[in-house]
């Protein structure tokens, strides 16, 4: 199973003030990095930055609106992101709590990725549900 794994730090100033993370910091996260791209849990993982340099782009009713950063949802801030591959939610879980006791306060939704495997289990479930 793959999930996508989106850090929302509680720290939001500075990221937005483009501070990047202590040397200390970047060893430890390096590390841990580093180790669970050697378990072959880890596949991908990329810190983002400040919203003053991104857009959003939005479609309603067929009118498209570009809007420019930076954002002032700070609460909906994405930091970084991972892409794990592992066996259960439960262990997704228990990776985002270790990199949470690297990264430091804040929050990591933990969103499951469809693949082959799982989108067929919900097409199966859907249709054992309508028949029933």
């Amino acid at each position: 199973m793959r999930f996508l794994m989106l850090y929302r730090p509680a720290d939001v100033a500075s990221v937005e003030a483009g501070l990047p993370p202590t040397p200390e910091m970047m060893i430890k996260m390096g590390n841990l990095i580093q180790k669970k791209i050697a378990e072959g849990k880890l596949l991908s993982t990329e810190g983002c930055a400040e919203t003053s340099k991104g857009a959003k782009v939005r479609l309603s009713k067929g009118n498209l609106s570009v809007t420019d950063g930076p954002f002032s949802e700070a609460k909906e801030l994405i930091a970084g992101f991972a892409l794990f591959r592992v066996s259960s939610k439960q262990e997704a879980i228990e990776e985002a709590r270790e990199f949470l006791d690297v990264a430091g306060d804040g929050e990591v939704e933990i969103r499951l990725i469809h693949d082959s495997d799982n989108c067929i289990e919900s097409i199966k479930l859907s249709h054992q549900t309508q028949n029933a």
